[in-house]
């Protein structure tokens, strides 16, 4: 399954080693206008090798379109997007093409296919997410004519949590900190971890604003599910919170309820989501990622004939795969909307009306 979504679609195609990575979108409305220039300027917040924090792969990540796109506005037919892969070092992987790396989706590809390209994982390298990316900012030009908004940032890294969450400093961090008090113990952390052939997980905050009330489905399509399927559909997430999330259970119901004025919510406990329909508050998303496996230490692990063997992987590989992966979840996040949206539109006959009549 490489398509996501049901009326804005993205399919994505491409291997980490491969010659290039890519997206086909489909239900993009004709007469959107490209600009070809903001769709770098996301990749360019994703690409590898910008800092000490990031892997030393250099890739310029420079996105071509292919179709659905005459004279800089969309046709309504499907639009593909193209990044050629330019710095693969394929020889880094030939000591593990027999051998499942620790934390990885070698095992579980291996048995489900009976092969897999152990070429920096493939297809289940975190490579393709540039593809979402990718296709995540033709949905926010999309929203934009709309005023809705996305930003996101890193609330936590290794346990260091953010104490305050000021969505305008990321731009001025290399590790898209939210709390500037705390940054430099999260970068700490980071090359610490580094340093020492190793890794660390972190957590980051998507903010989506100036929704409209109703976006969602109220059983099998709700905006929460479907959210919180995106963003376990990046590589390395393990757990999703909206709003008040895992700590909603430790919570009264007078105390996690959010009571409603006629200037609006007074709290925003429930993440800006109620019966899985957007409720015109801001929502908030916390997406945990997991450490990178890909790690300089040696580890005990089997071959493909069982047999057992210790690896010590090569390559170049994020210290903190949250750092970046931030950006793909706030991405994501803008699929999901867009998809939203125009499932929304035919729900009332007032509104089939305003478009036929």
């Amino acid at each position: 399954m490489n398509r996501f979504g049901e009326r804005f679609t993205i399919t994505t195609f491409g291997e980490s080693h491969g010659k290039a990575i890519g997206c086909v979108l489909d239900g993009v409305p004709a007469g959107l206008e490209i600009d070809e220039a903001f769709i770098q300027s996301e990749l360019d917040r994703r690409k590898p090798g910008q800092n000490e924090f990031a892997t030393a792969r250099k890739e310029n990540d420079k996105v071509e379109v292919l179709s659905g796109v005459f004279e800089g506005f969309s046709t309504g037919t499907p639009i593909t997007l193209v990044i050629y892969n330019t710095d693969q070092k394929s020889g880094d992987y030939s000591n593990v093409k027999d051998i499942f790396r620790p934390g990885h989706a070698d095992f579980t590809y291996f048995h489900k296919y009976g092969l897999r390209d152990y070429r920096g994982g493939g297809r289940s390298s975190a490579r393709e997410t540039a593809a979402r990316v990718a296709g995540g900012a033709v949905a926010k030009l999309m929203l934009k004519s709309l005023g809705i908004e996305f930003t996101s940032g890193i609330s936590a890294i290794h346990g260091i949590e953010a104490q305050t969450l000021d969505f305008s400093y990321p731009k001025n961090s290399p590790i898209y900190a939210l709390d500037k008090n705390v940054e430099e113990a999260q970068k700490t952390a980071i090359l610490e971890a580094k340093n020492a052939h190793d890794s660390v997980g972190g957590v980051a905050t998507v903010k989506i604003s100036n929704l409209p009330i109703g976006l969602g489905e109220g059983l099998y399509y709700k905006l929460d599910a479907v959210l919180a399927e995106a963003m376990m559909g990046i590589n390395a997430v393990k757990a999703v919170e909206i709003g008040e999330g895992t700590h909603s259970a430790e919570l009264l119901a007078s105390e996690n309820n959010d009571p409603i004025t006629p200037n609006g919510f007074k709290s925003n406990h429930a993440g800006g989501i109620l019966g899985g329909m957007s409720n015109g508050d801001d929502i908030l998303i916390r997406v945990h990622f997991k450490p990178t496996p890909s790690i300089f230490i040696d580890q005990e692990s089997i071959d493909t004939h069982n047999e057992s063997v210790h690896v010590s992987l090569k390559g170049r590989h994020d210290p903190c795969v949250a750092v970046r992966g931030s950006v793909v979840a706030e991405s994501m996040a803008a699929l999901v909307i867009a998809d939203m949206v125009l499932l929304n539109m035919g729900r009332t006959m007032d509104g089939i009306k305003g478009y036929y009549l």
